[in-house]
């Protein structure tokens, strides 16, 4: 399994082996289900910047399936989201053809980027999916960005990365849709 990411998926920030990639090869192998994890996240990427390195990575690591959590820095950055879109859906096609199951993770930006994108960013990453039939994670960050009692408690003082201990709950976000995509019969 290859998991093309950013910062988010990079362990950003936190000590190494508590970010939630890392959880899910521990949980994987608790389980006793044999998926090898390759992460070839980046902090600060951008879904160009992965698409650009997709093709290598694909012929170098073979994975049968990948994981897509990118576009969040392309919002950070107020960059076209036509050119996200159309990112998202190159990279998910490129891992198709190199006969990969793919799974595409969303995010969310906060309201201040304006309603109609916030609104449109979220949309976009479930437009994708369903067109390129793909699996989806509506929002990576469900549950800790949007935490009713005390978001801030999940994020460091940056307020865009989450700490080591949010992590267990962005994995049970990915979890679910991971264990059914990862099953033969899966999407």
């Amino acid at each position: 399994m290859l998991i093309v990411g950013d910062s988010l998926s990079a362990e950003y920030g936190i000590a190494r082996g508590s970010g939630w990639v890392a959880l899910l090869e521990r949980r994987l192998a608790e389980r006793k289900i044999a998926a090898g994890v390759i992460n070839a996240s980046i902090s600060g990427d951008t879904t160009s910047g992965g698409r650009a390195r997709l093709a290598a990575l694909l012929a170098q690591h073979r994975p049968t399936h990948v994981v897509i959590e990118l576009g969040g820095n392309d919002a950070l950055r107020g960059l076209p989201l036509k050119q996200t879109e159309a990112n998202l859906v190159a990279m998910t096609r490129a891992a198709r053809e190199a006969g990969a199951k793919v799974l595409l993770v969303g995010m969310q930006v906060p309201p201040n980027y304006g309603a109609a994108y916030a609104r449109d960013f979220a949309a976009l990453f479930a437009q994708v999916a369903k067109a390129e039939q793909t699996a989806l994670v509506p929002f990576l960050l469900a549950g800790v960005a949007d935490d009713p009692a005390d978001p801030l408690r999940w994020f460091q003082p940056d307020r865009i990365h989450p700490v080591a201990a949010a992590h267990p709950r962005i994995l049970d976000n990915v979890w679910p849709v991971m264990q059914r995509w990862l099953s033969p019969s899966g999407a």
